[in-house]
């Protein structure tokens, strides 16, 4: 293992203890550990750490997964931008969390940063090729648009104006569902297959975002977590929990990048929500919250610089 990569996973464990901590002061209830190791001479082999907590005060569900894996094959998920490594050995790591609220109107919130790099068969340097990925977005139920605003402008902050403006379209463009025409939610942002400012570019902008995860995010825990909801509420979550499962299954190519690799199958299905439900053509009553969160916040809107209309939300 090279300096770099010490370098990168000694970050991203520290991000993850940290996010960890965070999230454990918002619940008040502790994650519990799980370290795994796969032998070396596998498909795959490395280690991770995953975090979680079911049934929480606050969290129905949240993990917080830190792996770092090494394989012989690059899986077919990670070529499309760079054909000239299929079939290249590659290595990865990154810090990926899911977090699942009990109440209807705290959002579901994402967010994933990672390292990868391969050895092309046929490079003349022999110098393995580095790219980055990351990003955080936000899936609220009940919309409100001061949390919308906020999250954005905390990733604005986090990547810079410039990385924003690309950043945060790619992320309304990936988070699409796209069997479904719709959004999985207000988004954030997004980016992939990143080389810019080459090694030190990248881990910049993976340590920009993670630690601004908490910032994005506690604030709108802390504002609705103690709302009052009831059975309609916790019903149309369950059914917007199955547009989410929907697109982790068919579309999301880091969770099709752990199954394919030979990834910790229980791990990367962390991500699922515990409790959802499909209903057979359903559609919200005009008028209804639950209606306005598909005409006003499911459509692709400039959250970092619009005003607030309701402060008091």
């Amino acid at each position: 293992m090279s300096t770099a990569t010490d370098t990168v996973r000694a970050y991203l464990l520290g991000l993850q203890h940290r996010i960890v901590t965070g999230l454990e002061a918002l619940d008040g209830n502790a994650f519990a550990s799980d370290p795994w190791q796969r032998e070396p001479g596998g498909r795959l082999e490395g280690d991770g750490l995953s975090r979680m907590l079911e049934g929480g005060a606050v969290f129905e569900r949240a993990a917080v997964l830190f792996s770092h894996v090494k394989g012989r094959v690059l899986p077919p998920s990670a070529t499309a931008a760079r054909p000239h490594l299929a079939g290249a050995p590659f290595e990865a790591l990154g810090v990926s969390l899911v977090i699942h609220p009990h109440n209807p109107f705290v959002p579901t919130v994402h967010l994933n940063v990672r390292m990868l790099s391969a050895q092309p068969a046929q490079s003349v340097e022999n110098e393995a090729v580095t790219w980055w990925g990351g990003g955080m977005d936000l899936t609220p139920y009940y919309g409100f648009e001061r949390d919308a605003q906020h999250f954005h402008r905390v990733c604005r902050d986090a990547v810079g104006p410039e990385r924003y403006a690309r950043f945060k379209p790619a992320c309304d463009e990936y988070f699409f569902l796209k069997h479904r025409n719709e959004p999985r939610g207000v988004g954030g942002v997004f980016w992939d297959d990143f080389e810019e400012g080459g090694f030190d570019g990248g881990f910049a902008l993976m340590q920009s975002l993670g630690d601004a995860f908490l910032s994005a995010y506690a604030p709108i825990v802390k504002r609705r977590h103690g709302y009052a909801y009831g059975e309609r509420e916790r019903d149309f979550q369950a059914h917007r929990r199955g547009r989410y499962v929907e697109f982790n299954l068919v579309w999301d190519r880091g969770t099709l990048f752990g199954l394919q690799s030979g990834g910790r199958t229980e791990s990367i299905l962390l991500s699922m929500p515990p409790e959802v439900k499909w209903h057979y053509q359903w559609a919200p009553e005009p008028g209804t919250p639950e209606a306005k969160l598909y005409t006003d916040f499911l459509r692709p809107r400039d959250w970092a610089d619009e005003a607030p209309t309701h402060l008091w939300l």
